[in-house]
């Protein structure tokens, strides 16, 4: 069985789909919130993405290799991510899907584990300020 690393055209499709989430975040406005949490530099945050996206997809594990272990809940937690801001940040995901031409097998194989992880950070029951 193919991985979805492999489905996605390898190193390139994986950087196209980084790039293109953020090109998503960077320019929907139904994504401002999530974008304010982020730099006016998104590169290495797109770097950062790119590794992780990498091994969690069936590829090489570039993220590992470089910072160790992997915990998505650590580096989230200065920011106040819920309901709303997850539900952003799986459409700029589900868009740039769109936009590298993931193929519905693609699409099916992620939808349940990518709204895991955007659950897994979300770090409030609302997105009401405190």
């Amino acid at each position: 069985m193919n991985t979805p690393y492999q489905l996605l055209g390898g190193e390139d499709g994986v950087r196209r789909l980084c790039d293109a989430f953020y090109d998503c975040m960077d320019s929907l406005p139904e994504a401002a919130d999530i974008r304010r949490m982020h730099g006016e530099d998104l590169s290495g945050i797109r770097q950062k993405l790119f590794e992780y996206l990498s091994g969690w997809l069936g590829g090489p594990h570039l993220y590992a290799q470089k910072y160790g272990s992997i915990c998505m809940t650590g580096p989230h937690r200065p920011y106040a991510i819920g309901p709303k801001e997850r539900d952003q940040w799986l459409l700029c995901m589900d868009r740039a899907l769109e936009q590298v031409g993931a193929s519905d097998e693609v699409k099916a194989m992620l939808k349940g584990p990518l709204q895991g992880i955007a659950d897994m950070i979300r770090n409030r029951e609302t997105s009401e300020p405190a």
